[in-house]
């Protein structure tokens, strides 16, 4: 394996005002935002609101009780103005249509940021059991409650994906699936749905999300299918931390996450590969830093996102864990996008996915922010801009 990056030395002083205040925002949320493209409980944060937030795009929590309200188009804390601007996303044009059997687009596919079509290619999953569950997931919620279906087919992703591109302007597309309980855990759906995606428009990048699949030639499988880059998302290294929140996704060992990244990586290449990382589970920060930097040694974009506590998580409802301090998340954050800089890795240099549109997360404000020379960073304005 590659040896890992020298690690990064943790900040000193207070952060810049601009990074600080959008890592607050990101914990904190806003309220009274009048947000058109937002998202309740599935896969992923959500309980969201997508602004542009200084022009960047941002996925917001929708928070009642935030000091962070909206007025006259700028973001105010306690009625003071922070500096930044905040538009609201335009709801989509695609929002507004249906199949011919009845199906409404907005069931299948949703509008992420800007300019991201996501979809959640199969609602259900083996591990939603109690018992097994990941605490922090509220995958079935958003089944539960009629916002979207079981499963998607590909007829109907191409569908709504020709349809988001004529009418919207997306850019790029995201497949996520429940784990199924077969041992491919899904793969063989995605490569249908981005068989058919690719077809229909040929232009799209598409990126797929699932965990380790048993037989790793499902990763060329879907590379072949069409898809560019992909996120192979672990949530945590910490196997304490996995076992405490993930009992059925923790008892995959870390040996199949890294032999899947290393795979991954050989057959969609360097910095076309990532993976989610949950700030706030109760890893060592100086350990997530550490384990960060040995995945960009691999070629590996640790995709760093202060955990979100969802209404109908375990996490929120039973165990009532708030989300992480925001020094602790400036701090880690702050400390992989420097490594990630040194080793010339940006969420810009992918072809889609969560990184690329970086609107769940702070590494793009901090790239801007921590570059040794005070200029602008090039992946900054453009799409790592949008976190």
């Amino acid at each position: 394996m590659t040896t890992a990056p020298t690690p990064a030395a943790a900040p000193t002083g207070p952060p810049p005002a601009r990074l600080s205040t959008r890592v607050d925002v990101a914990i904190q949320g806003i309220r009274l935002l009048d947000a058109p493209v937002s998202r309740k409980a599935g896969a992923g944060p959500s309980d969201d609101g997508h602004v542009l937030l200084d022009g960047a795009g941002a996925a917001i929590p929708l928070n009642p009780r935030s000091p962070y309200t909206v007025s006259g188009g700028r973001l105010l804390l306690d009625g003071a103005d922070t500096g930044m601007g905040v538009e609201a996303v335009a709801r989509p044009r695609f929002y507004d249509l249906s199949t011919a059997d009845g199906v409404p687009y907005e069931k299948i596919a949703r509008l992420h940021s800007a300019s991201v079509l996501a979809t959640t290619v199969v609602q259900t999953c083996s591990r939603y059991d109690a018992d097994t569950r990941c605490r922090f997931c509220a995958i079935e919620a958003s089944l539960a409650a009629g916002a979207t279906i079981a499963v998607k087919t590909p007829a109907m992703l191409a569908e709504v994906a020709r349809a988001a591109v004529e009418l919207d302007g997306v850019t790029q597309m995201v497949m996520t699936t429940g784990t199924s309980a077969g041992r491919d855990r899904g793969a063989a759906h995605l490569a249908r749905c981005v068989r058919a995606v690719r077809a229909a428009v040929p232009g799209l990048p598409v990126q797929v999300q699932l965990e380790p699949p048993g037989d790793l030639a499902a990763l060329r499988d879907l590379h072949d299918a069409g898809a560019r880059s992909i996120g192979i998302h672990v949530e945590s290294l910490d196997d304490a931390a996995r076992r405490r929140w993930m009992p059925g996704k923790g008892s995959v060992p870390m040996s199949e996450y890294r032999a899947a990244w290393s795979e991954a990586v050989r057959v969609f290449g360097w910095n076309q590969v990532s993976t989610y990382l949950l700030i706030g589970l109760g890893e060592d920060p100086d350990e997530l830093v550490a384990g960060c930097e040995e995945l960009i040694g691999m070629g590996v974009y640790p995709f760093v996102v202060p955990y979100r506590p969802l209404a109908g998580t375990l996490a929120r409802d039973v165990d009532r864990v708030p989300a992480p301090p925001g020094s602790v998340v400036y701090d880690i954050t702050r400390r992989v996008a420097a490594a990630l800089r040194r080793a010339g890795m940006s969420g810009a240099g992918q072809a889609a996915g969560c990184a690329a549109c970086g609107a769940c997360s702070a590494l793009g404000t901090c790239a801007d922010l921590t570059r040794a020379d005070g200029t602008r960073s090039a992946e900054t304005g453009t799409v790592e801009a949008a976190s």
